[in-house]
């Protein structure tokens, strides 16, 4: 059941594959994400704890899903905050530069700090990442870019957490 739970987790992260394609909707890659998290979270609570070759696997995969896996999410959760909002000439589209690459290294971090089992981790983690961005929170786009910031970082760190729980669950 190990294995199945790994290969549930694996494909979860797979689902970022299909959010570039033109004929898959848009919303598809994070229902996949989310149904198949939802599968290995069951599949994984029925079975013994990993040891040995299946543990050291099941914290590999726990951290790429958790990192691969988030991004159809974040992606998913910003086009329904933005749904009922018509745009302005003036509004930027990304307010905030590099946040995939901020949003896959805070998923990557948050894992890690669970996995090792220093939840602390992700309040560092979160502090660091709002004093890095504060110049452009307090900037002329502060509003769009603080909406931006705290869905985006509460998407992608709600994503991190609930596959770590399912990685915790198959190692303990």
């Amino acid at each position: 059941m190990i294995a199945v739970t790994l290969i549930l987790l694996g494909l979860s992260a797979t689902a970022s594959v299909f959010q570039s394609r033109a004929s898959v909707p848009r919303w598809a890659p994070a229902a996949l994400s989310l149904t198949l998290l939802a599968s290995a979270a069951a599949v994984g609570t029925t079975t013994d704890p990993a040891r040995g070759f299946a543990l050291a696997a099941t914290y590999v995969v726990t951290v790429l899903a958790a990192v691969v896996g988030g991004s159809p999410i974040v992606a998913e959760v910003f086009r329904l905050a933005r749904r009922d909002r018509t745009p302005t000439p003036d509004t930027p589209v990304e307010p905030l530069h590099g946040g995939r690459t901020i949003g896959v290294l805070e998923r990557t971090a948050v894992a890690a700090s669970i996995l090792a089992g220093w939840p602390e981790g992700i309040a560092i983690v979160l502090a660091v990442k709002g004093l890095a961005r504060y110049p452009e929170l307090r900037g002329s786009q502060a509003s769009a870019a603080s909406e931006q910031f705290i869905i985006g970082t509460f998407a992608s760190v709600m994503w991190a957490v609930a596959v770590c729980g399912v990685g915790q669950a198959l190692a303990t």
